[in-house]
């Protein structure tokens, strides 16, 4: 079973990613995991962190010569930042270590911090924030681009866009090619599809610069040519959509998650709603008339791009502070400011790329299993022509 963690946190001395499961012989490119690390901490509206790190993937287990050897996969991205906290957060209680702690005692509200201090008995939620930072993504991103690697070999791509910033929306669908072509870019804007869109988008980020503010929004990852079958009906935990949803909102400020067009079907008719099936005889295949279920039924992957979009709520830090308390005093307080971005939602995006792109390689690998590349695709060739013959 492929099964991934990571470790590690904000301003400790590196990020750590394992990726277990994976068939012997996958090619692994040290610079496309480095590209996708990059993609996520691109966009307009990130903050200081970004012009400290540049992250970079050191392979130290499971890849030799360039390919996957069946043995755990294991990333370390080290963190830059940690040269300035090496004091303040050691391993070893030192002598004078207690003087050099940055201790945060006024939570901030939409953070872990207070129900984390509360949770661990801890007086100083810096332990709290140190994991609970969205910079843990970045191990989820390193992993995510080895599943992705896996996938390629069988031509599932995943990719991302932005479809919203606060109030401001994307009004059309986004073809494929431009979320290839989106993806290709060396210069990110907000990662929108639309050049018109996105300015307007980028206005809505200034307003939140200005008023030091933070803004949310929404970013959609499509899954192309994933076959059908993958997933199930049988048991509540094994259905796709139910993987997914919880893999999108597992991330950082991520607070709801739609398949499809979950929420516009809501307020239609049933009639209006439901992919109607067709048959193409010359191709041989089965086809829908739309893709509003987002490539999933019943749990179950029916052939068509799987489409996934997760809610992002503003980030929780602001440099104009919110109402707090003091966990010392336990009097009004203004919250804790620690250095951040004004809007995220084109890194969510990649992010969310990789947690659908592992939850794929997970349930791809429960299907057709194999220890090596060639099983599993000798497997998966064998299941091709069976669903051409149905």
């Amino acid at each position: 079973m492929l099964r991934f963690e990571t470790a590690g946190e904000s301003h400790g001395e590196c990020l750590v990613a394992t990726l277990t499961g994976l068939p012997a012989g996958v090619p692994v490119s040290l610079e496309a995991v480095d590209r996708e690390l990059w993609r996520r901490q691109q966009g307009y509206g990130r903050g200081g962190r970004m012009k400290i790190e540049t992250d970079r993937a050191r392979i130290v287990s499971g890849v030799r010569h360039s390919k996957t050897i069946g043995s755990p996969v294991a990333i370390i991205i080290e963190n830059k930042d940690w040269k300035n906290w090496t004091e303040a957060l050691p391993v070893e209680d030192i002598d004078g270590a207690e003087d050099k702690m940055k201790p945060v005692t006024r939570p901030r509200p939409g953070h872990a911090d207070l129900a984390g201090a509360i949770k661990y008995n801890f007086g100083d939620a810096r332990y709290i924030l140190e994991r609970a930072s969205a910079r843990e993504t970045t191990a989820r991103v390193a992993a995510g681009a080895v599943a992705k690697a896996f996938l390629g070999q069988f031509g599932v791509g995943v990719l991302s866009h932005v479809i919203q910033v606060g109030t401001e929306k994307l009004g059309r669908a986004a073809a494929w090619e431009e979320l290839v072509e989106l993806s290709g870019r060396d210069e990110v804007l907000l990662g929108c599809v639309d050049a018109e869109a996105e300015q307007r988008m980028k206005a809505v980020v200034d307003v939140a610069y200005r008023t030091g503010d933070t803004v949310g929004g929404v970013f959609e990852v499509v899954a192309h040519n994933v076959p059908p079958g993958l997933g199930s009906h049988i048991t509540w935990d094994t259905r796709l959509d139910g993987r997914l949803a919880q893999a999108i909102v597992s991330m950082q400020a991520v607070k709801g998650v739609e398949i499809g067009f979950a929420e516009e079907g809501a307020a239609a008719y049933g009639s209006k709603v439901q992919d109607t099936i067709h048959y193409d005889r010359e191709e041989r295949r089965f086809t829908r008339g739309a893709n509003r279920a987002g490539g999933l039924e019943g749990g179950i992957t029916n052939g068509q791009d799987i489409l996934v979009r997760g809610m992002l709520k503003p980030i929780s830090t602001l440099r104009r502070p919110l109402e707090s308390v003091d966990l010392e005093t336990r009097e009004p307080a203004k919250a804790a400011y620690e250095r951040s971005d004004v809007c995220v939602v084109p890194a969510a995006g990649v992010i969310g790329e990789a947690m659908v792109a592992l939850v794929l390689a997970q349930a791809f690998l429960e299907k057709f299993g194999g220890d090596s590349l060639t099983e599993t695709r000798r497997n998966y060739c064998g299941y091709l022509e069976q669903v051409k013959n149905f």
